[in-house]
């Protein structure tokens, strides 16, 4: 992911998924100071430039979404943000016939077709975003879990100061029910809290509730306010100017709704 020219160093950009008509945007994680909507329009003039047909934001608290609502972005997802304090992590279940080890390079063409079969397209990981999850933190931890010579789940955390993140746990449905996103899960934690973290964060779809129920049994608190991801399609015309041609408009909408952010910190079904 690349700084935004025109945004400073503001926002970074990258296509999402490889789409050269989707741009994914992100508080760069350096910026000094708040987020201005003049800083989000000055970016925005740029991806038109570009070619871009519409943006996604990453998942964003509350304070952060205010300079891109007031400048046309609108809701597209909601996400629950839990938090582990480490007080107490449960134990790993018994994996049966099943390995965890540390991931490789070589693993990640398997590890993406694990994250195609447990996500829907709208949370897929492409091979840009896998590696902007095991390089978003300063430390991360990065395993795979085996059964028959095959990979059956993944997951990455990491660690960025005292603050642990679990930024993606996803496991095959052939595979779930199975224990072996819990053990993924307790693996990571241990991890984290073993190298100075001192809680974890991790987040989920509002409409995931298998794994919801994952993250509160492994003892994950919910908080009171979640993450969203905002949309802004760069098609619709300003007011006075004519609507787009319909051909044009509708592939934007296809796009979009097909293409949406990763958060950076979200995961897959246990």
């Amino acid at each position: 992911m690349r700084n935004a020219p025109g945004g400073g160093s503001r926002l970074r950009v990258r296509p999402w998924q490889a789409d050269a008509r989707i741009a994914h945007v992100a508080p760069a994680a350096d910026y000094l100071g708040p987020l201005t909507p003049a800083d989000v329009e000055r970016a925005i003039d740029h991806l038109c430039g570009l070619g871009y047909r519409s943006v996604i934001t990453s998942a964003l608290h509350r304070a952060d979404r205010k300079p891109f609502l007031d400048v046309g972005f609108r809701e597209t997802e909601r996400l629950h943000l839990l938090l582990h304090p480490f007080d107490d992590i449960a134990p790993a279940p018994p994996l049966p016939d099943v390995d965890l080890r540390r991931g490789r390079r070589r693993d990640h063409d398997d590890v993406l077709d694990v994250d195609r079969a447990a996500f829907t397209p709208f949370w897929r990981l492409d091979r840009a975003g896998l590696d902007e999850a095991l390089t978003a933190t300063s430390t991360a931890h990065f395993q795979v879990a085996r059964a028959h010579d095959r990979i059956v789940g993944y997951s990455v955390c990491g660690r960025a100061g005292h603050r642990g993140y679990v930024q993606r746990l996803a496991v095959d449905p052939s595979a779930q029910g199975r224990g072996v996103g819990a053990g993924l899960l307790a693996d990571g934690l241990r991890w984290l809290r073993r190298w100075g973290a001192r809680d974890a964060l991790v987040n989920t779809q509002e409409g995931n509730a298998r794994s919801l129920r994952l993250y509160r049994r492994s003892g994950f608190i919910l908080q009171p306010e979640g993450l969203a991801v905002l949309h802004l399609d760069l098609t619709a015309p300003a007011p006075g100017q004519a609507p787009a041609p319909a051909a044009t408009a509708a592939a934007s909408s296809s796009a979009a709704g097909t293409h949406p952010s990763w958060t950076g910190r979200t995961e897959g079904r246990p």
